[in-house]
């Protein structure tokens, strides 16, 4: 989305002749170095700062007020400590609204060509499985459980 604005001066330096508009470009927007934070993250960072601002706003404000000896240098002071509580708060929500997020939508799973095989050569060998005719029942040799339980007695084990 780059401005233009015309030049009108016909001094033909572009090849083109004299009257000829050209467009000379004002800025160039450059894409984001970073993506935009998802919508709940970036809510709890603006009420972070927001809150932080405050904060240290009352803090200045309380020590020129206990600097010039005010009465009202007390209350400020004690709302400047709930303040610390607050901001503390809105700083650990912003932590933990981006790390949730990121536990919900930050993977985006996509299987590896390798993983793609694997899953590949697993289906193969279940179809095999299923089209190989099956087994003849098996009967349990001298001395192998045979889901029996308690063992019979007699088994010659003394």
């Amino acid at each position: 989305m780059a401005k233009r604005y015309e030049d009108h001066g016909g001094n033909g330096a572009d090849g083109a002749g004299p009257g000829a508009q050209r467009g000379r470009i004002l800025w160039v927007d450059q894409p984001a170095g970073r993506r935009r934070m998802p919508d709940p993250v970036r809510r709890s960072a603006v009420r972070a700062v927001l809150i932080v601002a405050v904060t240290l706003t009352d803090a200045t404000i309380a020590f020129f007020l206990t600097v010039t000896g005010s009465w009202l240098a007390l209350p400020l002071s004690l709302c400047g400590i709930a303040g610390v509580v607050v901001a503390t708060w809105g700083v650990l929500d912003v932590m933990i609204t981006r790390q949730t997020w990121n536990q919900r939508y930050g993977v985006l799973s996509e299987p590896s060509s390798t993983a793609r095989g694997r899953r590949r050569e697993r289906r193969r060998a279940r179809r095999e499985a299923r089209s190989a005719p099956p087994l003849p029942p098996r009967v349990p040799g001298r001395g192998e459980a045979t889901g029996i339980w308690p063992p019979p007695t007699g088994t010659g084990r003394g």
